[in-house]
């Protein structure tokens, strides 16, 4: 029966085994005790985050990490108990709310804690402190300042200094000076404090499997390989196990036709048969998060390599086939058929950007299919 939900056969589909996969395999290689903070935030990269968050619940994740309030809310309601850290910049107004639903704050200002100080609290806000090292973020960037901040928070008894952290600008990066400036500077901060929090983190996937494990701290933060993509070329050729993608796009063949030599397709007549031709056409487009600068990349018909011709349009892009296939005929356009493969790293060189952005664009309009053994 039709799901009454998915009508249209554009789709993504979301292999949680994967993610299951790779978050056990990362947990092999931490030293006892450090905890992994699943990052789910833009809807887990565009994966789906609750199905992703609970599938690496399921196989070690003790902590989720979001960007914003809304991420964290929507997550709290199907995860009541989990430690969910919100990674950037939370409004005061939002902070009574995340004390009494337990959702930890990143903190980097005095001022910020001044106003959130006079406001009223069920139970202590936790907070974690972020030291900008180098990234240019947010963030401490004294030592004096992060003293006076601590100092501010642990004389309040309406929060609790629960974690303090960095992000490295170049660990995926083989080139290890900057990256070593920044461990410099982050162990001197540490030290400046009167107690460690309960929970210092600073490492992305390349920093806790490939520069440094003794920079796994308490947690580590698994991001962008726990979908199965490597953060770099450089750190795809040194990861100590394989990752596995978790997500595939497809959809199917709505129309065949045969043009004649010197018959142009679509907007601005940008494509023009140079011999007969069987033309398809598939329904994603820009409104997609297929975005018009991949005309020319590949999708896979019967295994077979075919381009995206002409002008992608809003709901419907173009394919110049091989052959007058049947219409319903599978297309994928990131993942396998028989013994071909299209990844998302060759959307990103295509659309001349980086891993990360190709699946958080596909946007809402293509429903996620979650699949799991």
């Amino acid at each position: 029966m039709q799901n009454i939900e998915h009508f249209r056969p554009t789709k993504a589909i979301i292999n949680l085994d994967a993610i299951k996969n790779n978050v056990s395999n990362l947990k092999k290689h931490l030293h006892p005790g450090v905890q992994i903070m699943a990052v789910v935030k833009a809807n887990a990269y565009g994966h789906g985050d609750v199905e992703v968050a609970s599938a690496a619940i399921e196989s070690g994740a003790t902590m989720l990490a979001v960007a914003t309030p809304e991420e964290a809310i929507r997550l709290r309601k199907s995860f009541p108990d989990i430690d969910i850290l919100i990674l950037g910049y939370a409004p005061g107004a939002f902070a009574p709310f995340a004390a009494n639903e337990n959702i930890t704050l990143t903190v980097y200002s005095t001022d910020w804690v001044q106003q959130v100080e006079a406001l009223s609290f069920s139970k202590p806000l936790k907070l974690h402190i972020k030291i900008d090292t180098g990234m240019g973020r947010i963030g401490v960037t004294q030592i004096e300042d992060l003293q006076k901040l601590y100092n501010m928070i642990t004389s309040s008894e309406k929060f609790l200094v629960d974690g303090v952290f960095t992000h490295f600008a170049t660990a995926d990066e083989e080139e290890e000076t900057y990256f070593h400036h920044q461990v410099a500077k982050f162990e001197e901060f540490i030290r400046s404090l009167p107690e460690k929090p309960r929970l210092v983190h600073a490492a992305n996937t390349a920093t806790m499997l490939i520069k440094d494990p003794t920079l796994q701290y308490d947690a580590v933060r698994f991001g962008i390989s726990m979908y199965g993509l490597a953060p770099s070329a450089y750190v795809n050729t040194k990861l100590p196990f394989p990752i596995e993608p978790a997500f595939s796009l497809e959809t199917e063949l709505i129309e065949v036709k045969k043009v004649q030599a010197g018959q142009s397709i679509g907007y601005g007549a940008a494509f023009t048969a140079s011999e007969p031709s069987y033309i398809g056409t598939i329904p994603i487009g820009y409104a997609d998060g297929l975005i018009r600068k991949y005309s020319g990349q590949h999708v896979l018909i019967d295994g077979i390599r075919v381009p995206i011709i002409g002008r992608i349009c809003m709901d419907q892009c173009m394919l110049l086939l091989p052959a007058a296939y049947n219409i319903g005929k599978k297309v994928t356009l990131i993942g396998k058929q028989k013994d071909e493969e299209i990844t998302i790293d060759e959307w990103a060189e295509k659309g001349d950007t980086i891993n990360y952005e190709v699946p958080c664009i596909i946007t809402s309009r293509v429903p996620r299919i979650y699949y799991k053994k």
